[in-house]
């Protein structure tokens, strides 16, 4: 059996953004402290957009006012320049993470912006990140396929890293399956390309999955050079504003806790997660 080190993201915000009744605020505070005690590379927490389209993330300022001293780096979602610029006036965010998809489609429906306004939005954005000593994350939406019919291909991936890494200082691509069609085979294939093509540029898999099928998808993603996957105990979350059937995140446990045949060697508290975990129940099993 071989061992192989990874970098986790914890994604509460991604499990919790779909959810329509309102968590109160206390309850995320202790979840997300829960979260940070567990040794996370990165906590994607919360977001800065508009309330009117993600009803569940207005308090993310005032949670995020309220969580402990961790090493644990802070990720905030941004959907444009004005929420940009209100989480960088935060000192203990360290990432922005903006979704460009590569399906226009889904831009549009995502961010209410064509892939040519997200464009200029990005040298906005890329600028209040530079000003303000925050990096760039850019989740590659519709990464692995979309179900619009607009046109999608590995070579299509690879060329809009390309323009996005020739125009803006970005510290890492999240690959992110948004629906959940990836599959092994197309998982290994994208990763091994990039991976190989873009030798200084860091990769993540950001995989929303459909049960059962976590091993196989983490295992082929690995193979082919990933070593940073977000996940969300669980298995919650997945995206609301892609279809309204939600496909969950990968689930953290089905990372951490190792495979049949690889160890994944991670920075996680296996007591303190237990914890987080048992604390989910309070916010997920209502």
């Amino acid at each position: 059996m071989k061992a192989i080190e990874i970098q986790i993201t914890e994604c509460p915000r991604d499990a919790m953004q779909g959810i329509k009744e309102w968590i109160p605020t206390e309850y995320k505070v202790r979840y997300l402290n829960a979260l940070l005690d567990c040794g996370f590379d990165v906590l994607d927490f919360g977001s800065f957009v508009s309330p009117k389209a993600i009803p569940q993330m207005q308090d993310s300022a005032t949670v995020l006012a309220q969580l402990t001293d961790s090493k644990t780096k802070l990720l905030a979602i941004i959907a444009n320049s004005r929420g940009a610029f209100d989480a960088a006036q935060h000192e203990r965010i360290a990432l922005l993470g903006y979704p460009f998809s590569i399906s226009e489609t889904f831009q549009l429906r995502n961010t209410n912006s064509t892939l040519e306004q997200a464009l200029f939005q990005l040298d906005e954005i890329a600028a209040i990140c530079s000003t303000n000593n925050k990096q760039l994350r850019i989740y590659l939406s519709m990464g692995f396929g979309n179900p619009y019919g607009d046109a999608w291909s590995a070579e299509i991936v690879a060329q809009w890293i390309d323009k996005l890494q020739q125009r803006f200082e970005i510290a890492e691509f999240a690959l992110s399956d948004t629906i959940g069609c990836a599959t092994p085979e197309l998982a290994q294939a994208l990763f091994s390309n990039l991976t190989e093509q873009y030798k200084e540029t860091r990769f993540a898999a950001h995989l929303h999955v459909v049960r059962g099928r976590e091993e196989a998808l983490i295992e082929a993603s690995v193979e082919g050079g990933c070593r940073h996957f977000d996940t969300a105990i669980g298995g919650y979350g997945g995206c609301p504003m892609a279809k309204d059937e939600l496909t969950g995140n990968l689930a953290t446990e089905a990372l951490i806790l190792g495979s049949s045949s690889v160890i994944y060697k991670h920075h996680v508290d296996l007591q303190a997660f237990e914890a987080a975990r048992s604390l989910s129940t309070s916010i997920f099993n209502k």
